[in-house]
């Protein structure tokens, strides 16, 4: 890991530049992040305070590792002190999380969250339950302090405020290992510095830290496995155990033979693939392997972190990102579970990537080469995005080139646990995915699929399901321009009403994680209430089921000349640009993601199109 270290003694001589222009560069270099003016003030004001209370201790030689970056996120600690623990000998830690906060009480509606005087926006996280934060992440997975927990304590220190100015925020602080300094208990600061690092070199200590193998720690797994078993929907069926059972054997066998296997489970929307991925995680984290599951998808990483881990910070911290493997340890885990695998890109590199880390190695090469048991869970018609190659064919041909042995189950042929096999077949025929040409729909027991009359018939027949207690949404094909928020007359902002057909106008699902008045954050469309009122794109819903599905064709897909046809001049869609995206490949994506649009209910569909000769088509079809 690239840190930026110092002792507090070095960071405070004269010789070393101004602090700011130092770190901002180091942080270009190694993280390719860009630094705000007000955060380069944060640290000319905040640091050499730290630096200056550590010499007053003592403690001139404790390193401070600035800008920390959590394992396997791209999260930040201020600082991490390293040293020697006065009393044992062994190492020690601090994390301290710095404000230059002058004033702040308890935000009553939220007692974790805390209102800070002369800061606009949103209440703050209260420092010391950020600071706590970050300590248990670390301690959840570097192995260095897995035995020794009580080697790492937290601090929020408030060097600008006086005790009374934030005397709430103490009521909050209850952890015996979390602490609470300001300006007017500075001396009772510096005292708990030498109480708990004796006068000696912490770089050992800092090394040991930096250099620690990463993976879940034991008493993760344990927690995150209560947490899951506990959840029935995430019980598998008779029939599902055999993709589950086929990722036991070769855990088994990897650590019997000190062999590596490659799984892929592919299967269409509803085959089960995310109950499989979850019991895993459950099972595996149940008996001790250490395991993570990842997408490529934040709505459905936020989802699984907010349904799945229900609150709990330990078990949010299972969930990961493709892109946060970049330079995992080879090996570095039992098993790494790649949910919605189809969400592959090419690289994981980005403008933001830092420089050594943009090597062009694939993604997909760095998802294998984690864990002893990769596990890729897809569907490969949901590829929507330029960039994206999860298919079994790309796997499999990585997993060649390493010479690993690849086992393949298709949920597909085995069974369906939700949604019609029959309408899934019907779907990609009708968008000529599969070679077969579209047929009528002639109808399923288990679900209903109907043709509206116009978007208000569509958004009428939905509202009716939701009064019968069913789950529903409304989609469309990317074909509208999606603006940002505006201020209405009272000054709050408001999403604008982008898809208008006709009379009929509503806006899209928010584009970003705060929500716009009843709208939730886009990662949460599809599964809170207030998403009902606005149109879903393909990656949002993308990942996720509801009992009723309401699709807006738009002029993106067409019937013309006995089929139908993509108009990618007519997509919004920024992601198809000319350029770079050439015809076919825009229509192969076009295609895949109405096949994704279309494939979201699990009770019914309900299509409109707004194309007069397509939606006399669909009206053959369907009738």
């Amino acid at each position: 890991m690239t840190v930026f270290r110092r002792t507090a003694e070095a960071l405070l001589s004269p010789l070393e530049r101004r602090l700011s222009e130092v770190l901002a560069e180091h942080l270009r270099m190694a993280a390719g992040l860009r630094v705000s003016d007000s955060e380069r003030r944060a640290w000319d004001r905040s640091l050499p305070i730290l630096a200056h209370d550590l010499v007053e201790a003592g403690l001139g030689h404790v390193e401070m590792l600035i800008e920390y970056q959590l394992p396997l996120t791209s999260k930040r600690a201020d600082v991490v002190l390293a040293g020697v623990d006065r009393r044992t000998g062994g190492d020690a830690y601090v994390v301290v999380e710095l404000k230059q906060w002058s004033h702040a009480e308890v935000w009553e509606e939220d007692a974790r969250r805390v209102l800070v005087q002369h800061m606009s926006g949103r209440p703050k996280l209260h420092p010391a339950l950020q600071a706590k934060g970050y300590s248990d992440y670390i301690l959840d997975f570097l192995t260095v302090l897995a035995d020794h927990p009580d080697a790492l304590h937290a601090v929020a220190y408030l060097h600008n405020a006086s005790r009374k100015d934030v005397a709430d925020l103490y009521d909050t602080v209850e952890d015996d290992r979390t602490r609470l300094f300001t300006q007017s208990t500075r001396g009772a600061f510096v005292e708990y510095l030498r109480d708990r690092f004796a006068p000696k070199p912490g770089a050992g200590a800092a090394d040991r830290l930096l250099t620690s193998e990463v993976r879940p720690s034991k008493q993760l797994l344990k927690h995150a496995a209560e947490e899951i078993r506990t959840r029935e929907r995430f019980v598998l069926l008779a029939e599902q155990r055999l993709a589950a059972e086929i990722v036991w054997h070769a855990v088994d066998k990897a650590h019997r033979e000190d062999t590596k296997t490659v799984v892929v489970i592919t299967g269409g929307p509803g085959s089960g693939k995310s109950v499989i991925a979850l019991s895993l995680l459950g099972e595996l984290s149940r008996q001790g392997h250490s395991v993570l599951h990842a997408t490529g998808s934040k709505s459905f990483t936020q989802t699984m972190r907010r349904h799945v881990a229900r609150g709990s910070t330990q078990t949010k911290a299972l969930f990961k990102y493709f892109n946060n493997f970049m330079d995992a340890r080879k090996n570095g885990l039992d098993v790494l579970i790649c949910d919605e695998a189809h969400r592959i890109r090419e690289v994981s590199a980005n403008r933001y990537t830092p420089a050594r880390l943009r090597t062009g190695r694939p993604q997909v090469d760095e998802l294998i080469d984690a864990a002893r048991v990769p596990v890729f869970l897809l569907d490969e018609h949901q590829v929507v995005r330029p960039g994206e190659m999860g298919t079994l064919a790309q796997i499999e041909e990585h997993a060649d080139a390493k010479k690993l042995r690849v086992v393949h189950v298709s949920l597909d042929e085995q069974f369906r646990c939700g949604g019609s096999r029959k309408y899934e077949e019907w779907v990609l025929s009708l968008l000529g995915l599969d070679g077969d040409e579209p047929k009528r729909w002639e109808g399923d027991d288990h679900f209903e699929v109907t043709l509206a009359d116009s978007p208000y018939d569509l958004e009428v027949a939905l509202s009716t399901q939701r009064n019968h207690g069913y789950s529903a949404r409304i989609t469309a094909g990317f074909c509208w321009p999606w603006s940002d928020p505006r201020k209405d007359h009272r000054g709050q902002l408001s999403l604008v009403s982008d898809v208008v057909i006709g009379g009929w106008a509503r806006p899209w699902n928010v584009k970003g994680d705060r929500s716009i008045g009843d709208a939730p954050p886009s990662d949460l469309w599809a599964t809170d209430d207030g998403g009902f009122g606005q149109v879903g794109c393909v990656y949002t819903a993308q990942g996720f089921e509801y009992d009723w599905n309401g699709v807006i064709l738009g002029p993106d897909l067409v019937y013309r000349d006995g089929r139908l046809r993509t108009v990618r001049g007519a997509s919004k869609d920024p992601a198809l640009r000319p350029r770079t995206v050439s015809d076919a490949d825009a229509d192969k994506l076009i295609r895949n993601t109405y096949k994704v649009l279309l494939t979201r209910g699990m009770t019914g569909t309900i299509l409109y199109s707004c194309d007069p000769p397509t939606q006399a088509y669909l009206s053959r079809l369907l009738a």
